[in-house]
């Protein structure tokens, strides 16, 4: 029986932890976080909810010798990183001008939120020699492909392209009246999520590619038939249940897993993939090229706020991402270089007044 480390214990780090907990593929979990009175209230819960030996584990993961450490006595099967500085959904409820123009900005400009940790969670496990498997679910489709320049790229990420494959699966299985619906792969970035989830079809050219069968039939306007659900914490449902059977299949001797998830790698958006014993292969369609699907999700990700990442991780913004907050902050969306992360998260404070 296999362990797990959950770091980050948000909302969605939480519901996965209890998952996992529950799945019955893990025999010990541990859980970290900064607030130790939160970890060893989720502990006891999640312990008393299952049968897995549930560990609390108190950490600053912004501090990387907390991580190294953390990493190197647990010695974990799987690393499942949820944390970050602040949470994405931070700004939802504020109407504020300042808060209005970065989020107009795209999320991109929060990436001073959302690479630090895993940046430290992938820095650690490479001081450590740890060689399991990382999952992140902090703003992966963006995120890993600024760590794979540098070389520090997670296995993969969790939720969007998932999220999307099971949009388009329910779709399918109401159409069947129930039974198992044929195979699903996704080609699709983070920033067509929204309209996936609310059931907003953007028209041909924009859509996620939804891929049916073993031959790869398009199929993409499936993406945008399920219900429409409002934006908010109830998604998490949905990015929680994509991520479990991701997590199982990085476990060693789980079963093999077709899925489509974001970053494998670290390559821009999400991908078809096969995980086989917690190696990960990307599972495109006959007839799909890599090059053809990376150029697609690179230009999804213009809806981020991402124009184009530089081989040394350095990340520049749209021009609708620098005229967003040209009378706010302008400086936000100067080209942003990995080691100028926590630098630009105190400015986006300032900015915020957090």
């Amino acid at each position: 029986m296999s362990t797990a480390l959950v770091i980050g214990l948000g909302d969605m780090g939480e519901r996965i932890a209890a998952d996992l907990a529950a799945s019955g593929f893990v025999h010990r979990l541990v859980i970290a976080s900064r607030s130790e009175h939160n970890v060893n209230q989720a502990a006891a819960i999640i312990a008393s909810a299952s049968d897995c030996l549930v560990e609390p584990a108190p950490l600053d993961a912004t501090r990387l010798d907390e991580v190294a450490a953390l990493l190197d006595r647990v010695r974990p099967d799987v690393v499942v990183q949820c944390a970050s500085l602040r949470s994405p959904w931070g700004l939802a409820d504020r109407g504020d001008p300042a808060a209005s123009a970065i989020e107009a900005a795209g999320l991109a400009l929060r990436l001073p939120y959302q690479v630090p940790v895993v940046l430290n969670v992938m820095r650690a496990a490479k001081e450590v020699g740890l060689t399991a498997p990382v999952a992140n679910l902090s703003l992966p489709d963006v995120t890993g492909p600024v760590l794979e320049r540098i070389g520090l790229a997670p296995a993969l990420g969790l939720g969007n392209a998932g999220m999307i494959q099971r949009r388009a699966s329910a779709v399918l299985r109401a159409e069947a009246g129930g039974g198992v619906p044929p195979l699903v792969r996704v080609v699709g970035h983070h920033s067509q999520l929204t309209g996936v989830m609310t059931a907003e079809d953007p028209g041909r050219e924009d859509r996620a590619r939804v891929y049916l069968g073993e031959d790869g039939r398009r199929e993409d306007g499936l993406a945008y038939q399920a219900p429409a659900i409002d934006p908010g914490l109830r998604w998490n449902f949905l990015t929680a249940a994509t991520a479990l059977p991701v997590i199982e299949a990085l476990l060693p001797e789980s079963k093999i897993l077709r899925w489509s998830v974001p970053a494998p790698g670290g390559l821009p958006g999400g991908y078809p993939v096969r995980i086989d014993g917690g190696a990960v292969e990307l599972d495109l369609p006959p007839g799909t090229s890599l090059e053809d699907a990376v150029a697609f999700n690179e230009r999804m990700a213009r809806a981020d706020g991402v124009e184009r990442i530089d081989p040394d991780g350095t990340v520049h913004f749209t021009d609708a991402a620098r005229e967003a907050v040209a009378g706010l902050a302008p400086d936000l969306a100067e080209p942003l270089p990995v080691a100028d992360m926590e630098a630009r998260a105190v400015l986006l404070d300032e900015v915020l007044g957090l």
